[in-house]
């Protein structure tokens, strides 16, 4: 695989982060421009909503070396640095969404077993209003927003886990690329997130089978699944 770093990292640690009403930083940018066209070439092929974990998806080298970075302990030390925080013993998760269903998207912080979430968009662009992610000042309220981020390639956006930290999103219906890396609290709480992907994943693969085999149970008045 290419020796090019894929992130940014230099200029991450140089941008500037948001520390009201809780700690976040947006940065366009920070896969190279030349790293997100290898990247999306062995993307994982995703065709349903929801969020998999690694071990039930198939990808190529450039995605690896990707994942990879994300992984070493540079790209640690500059989150560490960032967010003034301690990661060393943290483990971490990753999972990868391919789509979005008209159900994704509702305000909600992150469970508290996450310490910082970092959510990278590899889309090549974004022109719709929907799917685009939203941090907010309240739970209930999808206007009251702090920023928007367009979900376009090459964006990060990352932020400290807080009872305050809700985001979401406008309905979007159709392809949307990111990659979502936590470092969470413990191994306990990482085998529970990624057991509960996991299980997601396989109730998702059991449900599509089943529309696919009894398709006339879910037709009414011409109507289909």
């Amino acid at each position: 695989m290419t020796a090019i770093s894929f992130v940014d990292l230099k200029a991450f640690v140089a941008a500037a982060i948001t520390t009201d009403p809780f700690s976040y930083i947006v940065m366009p940018g920070f896969i190279r421009p030349e790293a997100l066209r290898l990247i999306n070439a062995d993307y994982p092929d995703i065709s349903r909503s929801g969020s998999f974990p690694l071990g039930q998806l198939s990808y190529g080298p450039a995605f690896q070396h990707f994942l990879d970075e994300l992984n070493s302990a540079e790209f640690r030390a500059a989150f560490e640095q960032k967010f003034r925080l301690n990661l060393a013993a943290r483990p971490t998760t990753v999972t990868v969404r391919g789509r979005c269903a008209e159900k994704d998207g509702k305000i909600h912080t992150d469970s508290v077993n996450k310490i910082i979430t970092v959510l990278i968009y590899l889309n090549s662009d974004w022109e719709p209003s929907g799917g685009r992610l939203r941090l907010l000042r309240s739970a209930n309220n999808l206007e009251d927003v702090i920023t928007e981020v367009a979900p376009t390639g090459g964006t990060m956006i990352a932020f400290k886990r807080a009872d305050n930290s809700w985001h979401g999103h406008k309905p979007f219906v159709g392809p949307r690329r990111v990659v979502q890396f936590n470092w969470v609290t413990s191994e306990q709480d990482q085998r529970v997130v990624m057991l509960r992907h996991h299980a997601s994943a396989a109730m998702k693969r059991v449900v599509d089978g089943f529309l696919r085999a009894y398709p006339s149970l879910f037709r009414h008045n011409g109507a289909k699944p």
